[in-house]
């Protein structure tokens, strides 16, 4: 058991530092501005809002869309190529040990306030909800409805993402009293959705990461060819179902090991009493150990 909650300690501990690296700009959070240097112009695997005060990189998903709702559309060879990238070597490891987002669910859901669930009612079709807004907020709105000047609006940040609300348009509204003054309606709404996800994010196991984030979506889409992949070995796995009942995000995890909804949190592999579950970094490990000492 202290084994367990010290592996899980050591990936929040992971979250926390990955969240004070990309959102280090302390000038920001005394002064109330953004960062706009260089680093802006590099993306980090996690949604990390350009408005935070604090950040000191680029969101995939808001570097995405600005490239689409631009006034020529292009297609931005590095995005792509970074989502391409990430995806190809972790999947959505990002989501479990890398996303500052992702970090707030898992505290909030250590709250004992309340008797936990992990998925809510509908779980198998909401799961697909995530997948509509990639394509309708992220690719088609944002590339495809623009004003009269020719610009888009990226739509996913400006009407759902709760991250940004969170570390972005919160802090700037406290920090910079003109911005108080100029609240509407747009604001007023992502406060209510990010008041939403966090109250249900105290009794579901991250909601958000499950039924709404596009970033989760794509990365979820290369869990299955990722470098980074789960393995069952069918011969020592008992089917006992320890790893899906550990499993926050109520995975099978002996039939379907590389699922789009895992988040390598690890869980499963710390439940597993046989030690079925591997991951292909110890199979390398192992092989390379073994050449070494031929």
């Amino acid at each position: 058991m202290e084994r367990k909650v010290y592996k899980q300690t050591f990936r929040h501990v992971v979250q926390a530092a990955f969240f004070a690296l990309t959102n280090g700009y302390v000038q920001g959070f005394v002064t109330g501005k953004i960062y706009a240097g260089g680093n802006k112009k590099i993306c980090v695997p996690g949604l990390n809002c350009y408005s935070c005060p604090g950040a000191l990189y680029a969101c995939p998903i808001g570097s995405l869309q600005a490239v689409l709702n631009s006034r020529q559309f292009s297609i931005s060879c590095y995005v792509f190529g970074f989502l391409m990238m990430v995806g190809a070597l972790m999947g959505r490891f990002v989501c479990g040990w890398l996303c500052p987002f992702g970090m707030v669910q898992d505290l909030l859901y250590k709250i004992p306030l309340c008797r936990k669930i992990k998925n809510l009612p509908g779980h198998k079709y909401l799961t697909k909800l995530k997948y509509v807004i990639l394509v309708v907020f992220v690719f088609l709105l944002s590339s495809l409805v623009k004003d009269i000047t020719g610009l888009g609006q990226p739509w996913f940040c400006e009407y759902i993402c709760p991250s940004g609300t969170l570390f972005g348009g919160i802090p700037l509204v406290i920090l910079n009293p003109q911005l108080r003054t100029a609240i509407g309606f747009r604001f007023i709404w992502k406060v209510l959705v990010l008041l939403v996800i966090v109250l249900m994010a105290v009794k579901v196991y991250r909601p958000f990461c499950k039924y709404l984030c596009p970033l989760g979506a794509l990365y979820g889409l290369c869990n299955p060819i990722s470098l980074y992949r789960y393995q069952v070995d069918q011969e020592a796995c008992v089917k006992c179902g320890a790893c899906q009942k550990a499993c926050d995000m109520d995975i099978k995890v002996w039939e379907t090991p590389n699922s789009v909804e895992c988040i390598r949190c690890g869980k499963c592999k710390n439940a597993c009493p046989t030690h079925a579950i591997t991951t292909t970094c110890e199979t390398f490990s192992r092989r390379w150990k073994r050449t070494n000492k031929k």
